[in-house]
């Protein structure tokens, strides 16, 4: 792979960013594993860390107990038994790994913070803080703190100053580890990104640094073509792109946090998913581009819980208003759009089902009294999937041969339709179908 240069100036830039979750910084058992990771690549220079993650199903989430002291420190009630949770994980670790660090001494700086009326988003960021200050102290690199880096406007949008001050702060030798999951506003006071956040900082450095790669370390070898809850042993993904990552994100596979790709999307800076536990495994790469030739498709994705609501009216497409006035009636109910496609003479919706099911009967009057459709259908109990390829485009027999399957199956399709992106067919089936109908395709 070619090298690349820096965000600021031409200095060539080969090294590699790198962010472990939860699972993999949980213990220090786990954190020598992340060393011996990082050691063995010099490229490896940036790390990004999340806050310890569970070491079992009876532990809280760091991120948990930090809010419940928060909450429990506005209210002017004791919170020792979840900071002392939290600052005993954290002693552990240190301990453990003999890091040296001035841990207590940052367990005693977070109290004060909270007795001084700590908001929510500094309170919970510090799981990532203490972590990353860990890691520092145990690698002998610079720790250096999201909030003095990655500015966040009244939009939670990034600066885009912040790209240049992230280069700026990682432009020297060795190694350097940062905090994922928040940065600050414009007036320095600590802001947090939503669950997940960490991914994201992974990526801001990324971009920021234009580097070859950013690797996100996790508990799994990649992503899955399916959903291992619903098909036996789905095959890892070697390759995926970066639109059909998103389209088999926004139907409901678990990927990366969807602003994650943003970052690293426009520079064309790879994404490589892989497993902590098992660093020899080849695990998923999310790139610009993939030889979909050898698989046309990437995976499949679905959503059930959905309601349908179809309705016909003549000449419909030229009058588009009439759409509109259908948006402004499930509005005003309280219903939302998950999904429609609009048609010459006709409009189908996918809302939640649990809201077509107390609002039904009242969209059923109103659209009839106010629109005269000449045909409104409400059906629930509706799940859509998506099969999801580079290769569809090219490939329409693989369409055909997607629906003969499910057609010798007696699975009845109420709706095709592909993506106004084209690279994926989405198939509206009974809920009950849904996981037969993945399992077929």
């Amino acid at each position: 792979m070619t090298a690349r240069t820096y965000f600021i100036g031409k200095r060539l830039m080969d090294d590699i960013v790198c962010k472990f979750g939860g699972s993999s910084v949980a213990e220090a058992r786990q954190i020598r594993k992340v060393e011996a990771i990082i050691r063995s690549d010099p490229h490896r220079r940036y790390i990004v860390v999340s806050a310890p993650g569970k070491r079992s199903s009876q532990d809280e989430k760091i991120t948990d107990l930090l809010y419940t002291c928060q909450s429990l420190a506005a209210e002017g009630k004791s919170y020792e038994q979840p900071f002392q949770a939290v600052g005993n994980r954290f002693l552990q670790i240190d301990r453990e790994l003999e890091t040296g660090s001035e841990i207590r001494g940052w367990l005693e700086e977070l109290r004060r913070q909270l007795d001084s009326g700590a908001s929510a988003d500094l309170a919970a960021s510090r799981g990532e803080y203490l972590c990353a200050r860990l890691l520092a102290a145990h690698l002998k690199a610079e720790f250096v703190d999201s909030a003095e880096i990655i500015q966040l406007d009244r939009n939670d949008a990034v600066a885009e100053s912040s790209y240049r001050r992230t280069a700026e702060k990682l432009a020297g030798p060795g190694l350097y580890v940062i905090p994922g999951f928040y940065g600050s506003d414009s007036h320095g006071q600590i802001k947090t990104f939503s669950r997940g956040g960490s991914d994201i900082t992974g990526a801001l450095v990324a971009k920021a640094l234009n580097a070859r790669e950013y690797e996100n370390w996790t508990d799994v070898s990649g992503l899955l073509r399916a959903d291992p809850g619903i098909v036996r042993d789905p095959q890892p993904m070697a390759q995926v792109t970066y639109r059909e990552i998103r389209e088999l994100s926004y139907m409901g596979a678990k990927v990366l946090h969807e602003e994650a790709i943003l970052p690293v999307y426009e520079p064309k800076i790879p994404i490589h998913i892989r497993n902590t536990n098992r660093p020899e495994d080849p695990g998923t790469v999310i790139s610009a581009e993939r030889n979909s030739q050898v698989r046309p498709i990437a995976g499949v994705a679905g959503r059930s819980g959905l309601g349908l609501l179809y309705l016909e009216k003549f000449l419909l497409r030229k009058h588009p208003q009439y759409r509109s006035k259908v948006l402004e009636i499930l509005a005003i109910h309280g219903v939302d759009l998950e999904w429609e496609r609009w048609g010459i003479d006709s409009l189908l919706l996918l809302v939640p089902e649990k809201q077509l099911a107390e609002k039904g009967e009242a969209l059923r009057g109103v659209i009839g009294e106010e629109l005269d459709p000449d045909h409104l259908e409400i059906l629930g109990n509706m799940a859509v999937i998506a099969v999801v390829g580079e290769g569809l485009s090219k490939r329409p027999d693989i369409t055909v041969t997607v629906l003969q399957r499910l057609d010798q199956r007696d699975i009845r399709l109420r709706l095709i339709e592909q993506g106004s992106s084209r690279i994926s067919a989405l198939l509206v089936v009974q809920a009950e179908q849904f996981n037969r109908a993945v399992q077929t395709i």
